[in-house]
């Protein structure tokens, strides 16, 4: 199966001078999001493939912004970019992806929050084979 071409490079949203030439040779603008990525298209397919597909990020390179109307483009899931539609107020805004910043989510205990976490309230009981044994046992008398 192809794959969508992601381009952006190591440095932001700059391409490297690859991308940027063949995009520049082969590539057709399809259309931008609300981030301000710009989605291309080979301007003629190879024999016998379909055309290549990819996006020019607006900042970083970071697939999470991608919209889901762009990404059933990207992925071949439809055949013309679907509408932007109004969004309902129970849809959140895009936050980008914070694993491995310095911002990224840490729960209690974790090291990098001290390494200790509150002490267990009581309520958590281990299971044992001997007490499932026994349970089996009372549950199996009281049918008898």
């Amino acid at each position: 199966m192809a794959r969508a071409k992601v381009a952006g490079g190591l440095k932001g949203g700059r391409m490297t001078i690859g991308t940027r030439l063949f995009t520049k040779l082969r590539g057709r603008e399809v259309g931008r999001d609300r981030f301000g990525n710009v989605y291309y298209e080979e301007r003629s397919p190879r024999p016998g493939m379909r055309r290549r597909r990819w996006v020019i990020y607006a900042r970083t390179a970071d697939a999470s912004t991608v919209p889901p109307e762009w990404h059933a483009w990207l992925h071949y899931t439809t055949d013309a970019p679907l509408p932007e539609e109004k969004r309902y107020w129970w849809q959140k805004e895009h936050q980008p992806n914070l694993s491995g910043t310095p911002a990224a989510y840490h729960p209690p205990g974790h090291d990098l929050e001290g390494g200790r976490r509150p002490r267990a309230t009581g309520d958590y009981e281990p299971w044992t084979p001997d007490a499932d044994a026994e349970a089996a046992e009372a549950g199996a008398a009281r049918t008898r």
